[in-house]
């Protein structure tokens, strides 16, 4: 596949019916070209051919990312991130084929919410997340670490350092973005408390084991408090996707315009629900284009007529039901 001209393909659309034809393209070339997604469909009684519009499309679950290599079109791979999991617990692994096509994706993303990197200084909070470096996340902040201005980089527990460069940037009225992990972020807080009100936070979601889980609410009025800023932002992205939604305020995601999110009947996970209905969030990612672009998710949340939405919460089990399905 020459993903140069694939690339090109997402950037071109433009409506709801062109988003709709190149999904039902992807689809079938994933349903004949993934044994995996393949072998899943396969185990729902579902026939690829009959599919016709993307709410008949049946939406893999993250989970089996844990135990299956999900590749479309041949094993080669030239990078592997994993999830960080839970002590004792198998982390996801996506196999990358191109790694230039994933900074292609998430830069253009960065882009459109943000504008170019160079504009920035970008400081980046991501302790847990820095001593693993096959993490997707860290693979994006080094690059976009690297576009922007020579003061930007990773910060660990030197709290002290990072609140000096950061009243630093203030004084030179630098345009600068704070990426962190929530209880690092709220351990930063902690020790220092700053007034920054230019400053962008982007809060990219976790505890981590390291502090009880709160509401969105209340650890976003934390930090807009600490950082004396009027609104967080968020980022929402996992190891299966290649994509990354933003908000820019108030918890409401906007995704770019080859990644959609539908929302699943939680009582039944082949049930598309209408919009503004809660349930759990399925993911069309066409960036995903070597693995497996059709996800279901155990986040759950809420979409609205603009494609824009909120994750309100995850479900209380940790695999899907469906995961059992799969055959060997």
């Amino acid at each position: 596949m020459d993903r140069l001209q694939y690339f090109d393909s997402l950037l071109s659309l433009q409506s709801d019916k062109d988003f709709e034809n190149l999904a039902l393209e992807v689809f079938r070339f994933q349903s004949q070209n993934n044994n995996v997604y393949s072998g899943f469909i396969k185990s729902l009684g579902i026939t690829p051919e009959k599919i016709k519009s993307i709410a008949e499309i049946p939406f893999l679950p993250v989970e089996i990312f844990k135990s299956h290599i999900v590749l479309t079109g041949g094993d080669e791979h030239e990078f592997v991130f994993t999830s960080s999991g839970t002590t004792g617990d198998q982390p996801s692994r996506h196999y990358i084929k191109d790694t230039s096509f994933y900074q292609r994706v998430f830069t253009k993303i960065f882009s459109s919410f943000y504008g170019k990197p160079s504009e920035y200084t970008i400081l980046a909070l991501l302790p847990s997340y820095l001593e693993r470096k096959d993490s997707s996340l860290i693979y994006m902040m080094n690059k976009l670490i690297s576009e922007s201005s020579s003061d930007s980089g990773f910060y660990l527990a030197d709290h002290e350092k990072l609140f000096s460069i950061q009243k630093d940037l203030q004084r030179q009225k630098r345009k600068t973005i704070l990426f962190g992990v929530t209880y690092a972020l709220l351990d930063f807080i902690n020790d220092f408390h700053i007034d920054f009100p230019d400053l962008v936070v982007i809060e990219t979601g976790g505890m981590k084991g390291k502090r009880k889980e709160m509401i969105r609410e209340e650890v976003h009025q934390l930090l807009c408090t600490g950082f004396g800023v009027d609104v967080v932002h968020s980022e929402y992205g996992m190891t299966e996707l290649l994509s990354q939604a933003y908000s820019v305020g108030k918890g409401i995601f906007k995704s770019p315009s080859w990644m959609r999110i539908l929302i699943r009947d939680p009582y039944d996970p082949l049930k598309p629900l209408v919009l503004r209905n809660s349930g759990g969030i399925n993911i069309i990612d066409l960036a995903n284009i070597d693995s497996c672009a059709f996800l279901s998710t155990q986040d759950l949340g809420k979409v609205y007529e603009d494609y824009s939405f909120e994750v309100i919460g995850r479900f209380d089990f940790s695999d899907v039901r469906g995961c059992n399905l799969m055959v060997d």
